[in-house]
């Protein structure tokens, strides 16, 4: 099968370290190239693995869930203890956009599309333990948090379940982390700005979903209000608050709340 990309260059074996491979694209969503930084578990014959994409908070990139949380490590751990099973991880890039790109449409380029379109045919393409078969999971910190929050009430068929850490919850809320002017973030339908209006909008088709924030956080008030608009809708979800701020100790050690919930989901589809 041809290549839904004009190029791509992904790491050699030889060259590779603690199971990450990197992954470069060259997609028109992008107007260039975007980068993929991914967890391969180092087991045999595995097949039509889950893939979760893990997304980065502003000023961040591909490298950073990885090498500023480790989270290849808390991954091989939890599946060597039997915790989890095994699941790729992708780390993309938000496309590099300024401090952060939202993970929305810009006029310049589409970032959205970039993660719930590219990323996974990047990955099915070269990462051979995976395929079209493969669940998909999404997960993030901060902008991430609103990226997977976002997309993954969004595209409710695509998704089999969303978490996400420290959440901004609407994109008025970037101006906290951003130099660039907020109207970037502007859509066309306001409503698609908000993760609870899109969350309302698909509730009847919403995958698992769950979210936490720590008690320190700037952001916890808006987790605290999208979790009560939830309730008053009877929307389904789990809200968990813990000891911690904004910072890379907190999701380094609640990553593996992500990686439990969807390994639930996991065994749930098997």
């Amino acid at each position: 099968m041809p290549s839904k990309f004009k190029t791509t260059e992904i790491s050699d074996p030889q060259f590779e370290s603690n199971n990450l491979r990197f992954i470069t694209v060259k997609t028109p969503n992008l107007n260039g190239r975007g980068d993929i930084c991914v967890f391969v578990p180092p087991f045999k014959t595995l097949k039509n693995l889950p893939i979760v994409t893990l997304l980065h908070g502003v000023y961040g990139s591909a490298w950073i869930w990885a090498h500023k949380a480790g989270v290849h490590f808390t991954a091989l751990k939890m599946m060597e203890a039997g915790l989890i099973k095994p699941m790729v991880i992708a780390m993309p890039s938000d496309g590099l956009w300024g401090d952060g790109s939202g993970y929305v449409p810009q006029t310049n380029a589409n970032y959205e599309s970039w993660i719930v379109n590219d990323v996974v045919d990047a990955i099915i393409e070269n990462i051979d333990c995976t395929s079209e078969a493969s669940p998909l999971f999404i997960s993030g910190l901060s902008m991430g948090g609103y990226g997977a929050l976002r997309l993954g009430a969004k595209y409710t068929g695509k998704y089999s379940a969303i978490s996400a850490h420290s959440s901004i919850t609407n994109s008025n809320q970037m101006h906290l982390f951003v130099e660039e002017n907020e109207s970037n973030y502007k859509q066309t339908d306001g409503t698609l700005e908000d993760v609870f209006q899109v969350i309302l909008q698909n509730k009847t088709n919403l995958p698992p979903l769950r979210f936490d924030c720590g008690k320190n956080d700037l952001l916890i008030e808006y987790n605290r209000s999208l979790h009560q608009n939830l309730v008053s809708k009877n929307i389904p979800h789990s809200y968990e608050e813990f000891e911690g701020a904004h910072e890379w100790p907190y999701w380094q050690e609640h990553v593996n709340d992500s990686l439990l919930f969807f390994n639930k989901h996991i065994s749930k589809q098997a």
